[in-house]
């Protein structure tokens, strides 16, 4: 296991250091002279030389990338060009927003998911298992962006249950700041549950049909005994590459969520900063949040290798 443990790191580490060259690399194709956009038309060359020196921006690239990722290494991911905020503090003001949205919908996803899909693999062919079926499939068809439209127009417009957008801070109002995530929570675990649904149910039945199930049957357990004590392991291993998969997609719902509900997310914030042109800001945060998809990976990949010996030999 220790050998397949350091495998599953280097690759970790390679796949990041790949990223961060992409990202730099992309960024700086894309941006220009950042200088000169930042000051606006009026500036003056030597003001633009100015702002460029001051944050290395007229350094040769490999330079800026080193000093980029050193600074990284080092806890220090920059700095804003107009607000001149540090851009830990700008993402660390916002993970009190994306951090309890994503985790909360991914939780909400998995407790519905896993007995729901349950459920419909052990009622195959019956009209319960279908209806269900047939649930997650639409469920799967509704773009995430829509379901939030839909709910706030009914439990927000219509009821008068929920605020339809905004933020409260915890600081502020704990209650108010739960009130605000609820139907963003909501929109997010609803739609990764109508796909996660389809995956547990197709593993739970893969698993039924396997030969130890049968065997655990043939000995006098139920059913449902046999799933639980000889199934649920091998069930496991589809589902929590999904999950792992489903992380991603997940962030990139977040994007779509916060700008639905005006939360002010990781998410709108990269936007927002993307639009004003801020390269270092930009940088840093999406390099975080590839670093955080590419270790969710790795844990998956540790997992495998946990549930299933099989893998962890082969590699």
């Amino acid at each position: 296991m220790a050998i397949y443990a350091l495998r599953k790191l280097a690759f970790f580490l390679g796949a990041v250091f790949v990223a961060s060259l992409a990202i730099f690399i992309l960024i700086r194709a894309a941006g220009g002279n950042v200088a000169a956009i930042v000051l606006g038309k009026d500036a003056t060359a030597d003001a633009i030389n100015a702002l460029a020196h001051a944050y290395g921006l007229d350094q040769p690239l490999p330079v800026q990338y080193f000093n980029w990722i050193t600074n990284m290494l080092q806890g220090d991911l920059g700095q804003s060009f107009r607000t001149k905020e540090s851009v830990a503090e700008l993402v660390t003001a916002r993970l009190s927003v994306s951090v309890p949205l994503a985790l909360s919908g991914l939780l909400l996803g998995l407790i519905i998911a896993i007995p729901v899909g349950t459920y419909a693999a052990r009622n195959v062919g019956k009209p319960s298992g279908a209806v269900l079926a047939l649930i997650s499939q639409i469920g799967i068809a509704v773009p995430v962006f829509w379901a939030g439209i839909l709910l706030s127009v009914l439990f927000g417009v219509k009821l008068g249950w929920l605020p339809t957008g905004g933020w409260i801070d915890w600081r502020e109002s704990p209650i108010g700041a739960i009130r605000s995530l609820v139907l963003p929570v909501l929109s997010l675990g609803l739609i990764m549950a109508a796909v996660l649904i389809r995956y547990v149910r197709s593993a739970v039945l893969d698993v039924m049909n396997q030969d130890f199930v049968r065997t655990a049957r043939a000995v006098g357990m139920t059913r449902t005994q046999a799933l639980l004590s000889v199934g649920l392991r091998n069930a496991a291993l589809p589902i929590v590459t999904i999950v792992g998969l489903q992380i991603a997609e997940l962030i990139g719902g977040t994007v779509i969520i916060e700008m639905v509900f005006s939360l002010p997310g990781l998410s709108r914030m990269i936007l927002a900063n993307v639009a004003a042109r801020e390269v270092i800001v930009v940088q840093s945060t999406v390099m975080l949040i590839i670093i955080f998809v590419i270790f969710v990976n790795f844990v998956v990949d540790l997992l495998y290798g946990v549930l299933d010996p099989r893998v962890r030999n082969a590699a």
